[in-house]
């Protein structure tokens, strides 16, 4: 690759024989070849310059539309502006966080629609950001109401080391941390990661990945795009939605490159459940990238095992590391080696120690999956605290180094100076051993939660939660747990309860529908704890709190507080009609939860992906009669009912 720039690869594929197909439904495609993606982003560009917008203006670019978003980014670049993916969500969090970037960008420009427009507007009215907002709208661009792109914009001169995007944080902060990227950086990454995974013009990539996250942008779009790969996107709300989509578009399309964080897989398998799936063929998928969070060596098996019988070849699953601030891939495995996994005692991984090997029958054997090797041109380092290198087989602090990694976090001095070092070692946050030369992560100091493949801060979280009445700083404690047998973290928050525990039911219930509502996650456990534990300085020990659960010191409580909600459990028969059949499609998206047609559906663990599955199911009952952030507004079967007949009443005048 001889580009030094992504707007030199948009220049430079203008003639090439491929296009961006966007897979919207089952029969519904839309294909847009290279040549007029230029042609489109040029003619946004113009537009965007008409509004005012110049070289090194900052752009949110705020969308659900795969084909606007990507329109939109790539008009940016070629303006030399800098595109701030943001994801839109369903839930208020989303909305608060792009008012917080808004306000750390200055004077950014957006790239939006008019929905996601009026909803941010009302929201800014409702937490008192109406000035943020008015600040935003009138530098706002409405992606829909584009038709006219005859006329080009002016193509701005861009250099290798000019920012060419920005990646905030995927999970929710209240204090977002920008990662800046060059156009140096992506292409060192793609440079790399195309020596490492052999990608060519003979590829076929399909992604469902969202393009505000790493995984979906730089590994699914600009590391295709730039190797010339046929690109298939999927809205990753039709996942979701339909997972069983996803193997028969790659199938249909002949896909050599996939990818899915842990819980896509797990989506998928539950989904499946014992189908068979008719006219599928995965024989020609070569990789199916697996990143994004912790992976689970028991999901790969039983995805691949699952596979087996469609002609997917157990080589094609490539566990890898990677992050936003090494643009995207630090590691990868070799090309058609089978994915492996050493078993460590779990009591054994404590930082500047060596790495505690176990057999794969001792009971406390934790599983973890090789993530390969550095990509060409990038390191990994293994260090102690104050950063020296540890030997081989030791646990310490990863740090990475290379073309590809950041210069550092948007308008963040402080944490720049703190987390990358005068010679460019930047730390991961992330703990980690190399054995045999092969990376293997093994936990994370920094206390990240990883909840469907996004980060998730503790912080923030309980920010939410102490919202509860009588709750306050320092009394609520969210951690991700993984309890013997699951395949992910589990969303647990622990609150400080001296109190009995029929007293701490509607506290209980109270958080996990915040942070359902708020924050679109399902909360696992919500638990009592006598104290909560702190160093010296005040800092709350998650870790002390995870383990303690982990080993069941809190499952008398847990099982008490289980028999007292079954108890205070009221029960009314569903009515007839409508509401009949809304309590039917929430008893089907919560399987193993007891859902009345009173129960406040965030109270009893509907995150915003069974929302999502409740809202397709409503809409097909009921076209075009309910918006999925109604759901917020009539969050139990009852409410949802009368609002629905309401509206149909209506309808029939």
């Amino acid at each position: 690759m001889q580009h030094e720039t992504l707007t030199e690869i948009l220049e430079a594929n203008r003639s090439a024989p491929r296009a961006i197909h966007y897979l919207e439904g089952e029969r519904d495609e839309r294909v847009v070849p290279y040549g007029a993606l230029y042609e489109r982003a040029l003619g946004i560009l113009y537009h965007l310059q008409k509004l005012g917008a110049q070289r090194g203006d900052k752009m949110i670019v705020f969308l659900n539309n795969n084909e606007q978003f990507i329109d939109g980014f790539w008009a940016a670049l070629s303006g030399g502006i800098v595109p701030v993916p943001l994801a839109v969500g369903i839930s208020d969090e989303h909305r608060h966080k792009l008012l917080r970037i808004a306000k750390l960008l200055g004077a950014p420009y957006l790239y939006t629609d008019r929905k996601n427009l009026e909803r941010i507007g009302a929201f800014a009215a409702s937490v008192g950001e109406g000035e943020t907002f008015a600040r935003l709208e009138r530098r706002a661009f409405l992606a829909d109401t584009v038709e006219d792109v005859s006329r080009a914009g002016r193509p701005a001169p861009v250099g290798p080391d000019d920012v060419a995007f920005i990646q905030f944080s995927s999970g929710s902060t209240s204090t977002p941390k920008g990662v800046v990227l060059t156009h140096r950086n992506v292409i060192a990454n793609c440079r790399g990661a195309t020596a490492a995974a052999g990608f060519s013009d003979q590829d076929v990539s399909l992604s469902w990945m969202p393009l505000t996250h790493d995984m979906g942008l730089i590994g699914k779009h600009i590391f295709m795009f730039a190797n010339r790969i046929e690109n298939h996107l999927m809205p990753t709300e039709l996942f979701i939605r339909r997972p069983l989509l996803w193997p028969k578009f790659a199938s249909d399309k002949g896909a050599t490159i996939l990818s899915s964080p842990n819980f896509g897989y797990r989506h998928f398998l539950k989904v499946l459940g014992e189908r068979v799936l008719e006219g599928v063929d995965l024989s020609a998928a070569r990789l199916i990238f697996n990143g994004a969070e912790p992976i689970s060596v028991e999901l790969c098996d039983e995805f691949m095992d699952r596979m087996a019988p469609y002609g997917l070849n157990r080589t094609a699953m490539f566990p890898v590391y990677g992050l936003a601030e090494a643009t995207l891939a630090m590691t990868f495995p070799p090309v058609g080696s089978t994915y492996r996994a050493l078993r460590f005692d779990r009591h054994r991984l404590a930082a500047g120690a060596p790495a505690g090997r176990a057999t794969a029958d001792a009971r406390d054997a934790l599983a973890l999956m090789n993530c390969g090797r550095p990509l060409p041109g990038s390191e990994v380092r293994i260090a102690a605290e104050d950063r020296s290198a540890l030997p081989d087989g030791t646990v310490g602090h990863l740090l990475i180094r290379g073309g590809n990694v950041t210069r550092g976090y948007y308008e963040a001095p402080e944490i720049n100076a703190r987390m990358i070092t005068t010679d460019g070692w930047l730390d991961t946050g992330d703990l980690g051993v190399v054995i045999d030369g092969d990376l293997y992560i093994t936990g994370r100091a920094k206390e990240i939660i990883f909840v469907n493949g996004q980060n998730y801060y503790p912080h923030d979280l309980e920010e939410i939660a102490q919202r509860a009445a009588g709750l306050e700083l320092g009394k609520v404690v969210a951690a991700g747990c993984r309890p013997s047998g699951a395949e992910g973290d589990e969303l647990t928050f622990f609150i400080l309860h001296r109190g009995t525990l029929e007293d701490f039911l509607p506290v209980a219930a109270e958080v996990t529908r915040l942070v359902n509502e708020h924050a679109g996650l399902e909360v696992a456990h919500v638990v009592p704890v006598k104290r909560i534990p702190k160093t010296t300085s005040g800092k709350i020990q998650r870790v002390q709190l995870e383990e303690a659960f982990v080993a069941g010191e809190f499952a008398d409580e847990l099982a008490a507080l289980a028999r007292l909600r079954e108890a205070h459990h009221g029960h009314r028969d569903a009515g007839a009609g409508v509401e009949a059949r809304i309590k039917a499609i929430c008893d089907e998206a919560l399987p193993g939860k007891r859902v009345e047609v009173d129960d406040n559906l965030f109270e009893i663990g509907a995150s915003s992906l069974t929302l999502i599955q409740i809202h397709e199911e409503i809409d097909k009952a009921y076209p075009g009669v309910v918006d999925l952030t109604e759901l917020f507004d009539f969050p139990t079967v009852a409410s949802l009912a009368k609002h629905v007949e309401a509206k149909l009443a209506l309808a029939r005048g």
